[in-house]
């Protein structure tokens, strides 16, 4: 398992890079056939890391890509 959500943390990952901001229900459509448990625990992984910021906004979930200065 701890294969599968590295692979989808990377699928996160390049959605972001490609797409920027989303929102987390954007995210979760926009990564196809995965599990919403998957997906969480993937952003989890590149939240921990400090891959991602996470912010709550109005009621919803931003999530952008940590950029490097």
């Amino acid at each position: 398992m701890i294969t599968e959500i590295g692979i989808v943390a990377g699928d996160i990952w390049h959605y972001l890079d490609q797409h920027g901001e989303a929102e987390l229900q954007e995210l979760l459509t926009g990564i196809p056939k995965q599990s919403r448990d998957i997906v969480l625990m993937s952003l989890g992984w590149l939240a921990r890391e400090g891959h991602v910021i996470l912010q709550q906004i109005n009621g919803y979930y931003k999530i952008n890509l940590r950029k490097n200065a």
